[in-house]
């Protein structure tokens, strides 16, 4: 940790604090990729978007390289998660190598779900941080976005509003898709490794069952209730986040005959993805009951 802050220190002294990158554009920095997508898809390239969490990297333990903070200590403002492990543990240094950043925080403007685990540090998360797959709370997140791009860049204005119009016809696209499979699946229950579709399971009437408890693998006492569980709901699918570790849900669809399904929530392409997430679910839980 004393390495990480001597980093951190070194960075802030010597970089230099405009908010420009080399090609004029200013930056903004957000905490995880689906943020870039929304951002881009109101402002263009108007800013350049500096991500924190990389792909295939884990959001509650991440750790900031270097040429990450040259860019934050430059950026115009922060976009966060506000309930992701890795902000609890670095955001107010982040604000502190640059205290001229615009903050927000999206997760003021959902509804949040209390944490049932921890993230693999064993720090507990004030609520679930994955509100950002269901379109409905995704809604909830144009508006404060919009109204940050424009307050940033008050000449592109009028092209955000417009923006921000044609996002919300993509988020009430993927809505009402959701609405129409998981209609037919009210109560219905799916499994997955990591926690993070609680929110599009709670918007859409699914219950969510995790392997995962408190950020850690299961016990071997609590991977046989899952997988007496599974076979009780007649699960035949067990969905795993691409960024963790497979071989616990590997045994458990192993031990009832299902399939694993890997998902990519972190991905930039949030549309496509969350079409391909909705897709997903409804079709493992189409061959029965459950």
């Amino acid at each position: 940790m004393i390495k990480k802050l001597s980093l951190l220190l070194t960075v802030f002294l010597f970089a230099c604090h405009g908010n420009r990158t080399g090609t004029g554009q200013p930056i903004i920095t957000v905490s995880i990729p689906p943020f870039r997508y929304f951002v881009e898809r109101i402002a263009g390239h108007d800013f350049a978007v500096n991500v924190m969490v990389l792909p295939g990297s884990n959001p509650h333990v991440y750790e900031p390289v270097p040429s990450q903070i040259d860019r934050l200590s430059k950026s115009k403002a922060y976009i966060s998660d506000g309930f992701l492990g890795f902000e609890q543990t670095w955001l107010d240094r982040f604000y502190e190598i640059n205290r001229s950043m615009v903050k927000l925080s999206l997760g003021d403007f959902i509804e949040p779900i209390e944490a049932e685990h921890r993230d693999n540090s064993g720090h507990a998360e004030g609520a679930d941080p994955h509100y950002w797959v269901s379109p409905r709370c995704v809604m909830k997140l144009v508006k404060p976005l919009g109204e940050l791009l424009s307050d940033l860049n008050p000449a592109g204005r009028s092209r955000y509003e417009a923006n921000c119009d044609s996002l919300m016809s993509e988020i009430i696209e993927a809505d009402r898709l959701a609405q129409k499979l998981f209609s037919a699946h009210e109560g219905s229950s799916f499994m997955i490794y990591h926690p993070n579709l609680a929110y599009l399971a709670r918007d859409y009437g699914l219950k969510e069952i995790a392997v995962e408890f408190e950020g850690k693998e299961p016990l071997p006492s609590k991977l046989k209730e899952l997988i007496d569980l599974a076979k009780e709901k007649k699960i035949g699918t067990i969905f795993v986040q691409k960024e963790f570790d497979m071989k616990n849900a590997r045994e458990i669809a192993g031990e009832i005959g299902a399939k694993l399904e890997v998902i990519d929530p972190l991905s930039p392409e949030w549309y496509k993805t969350t079409i391909e997430i909705i897709t997903a679910l409804n079709n493992s839980m189409s061959g029965g009951q459950n």
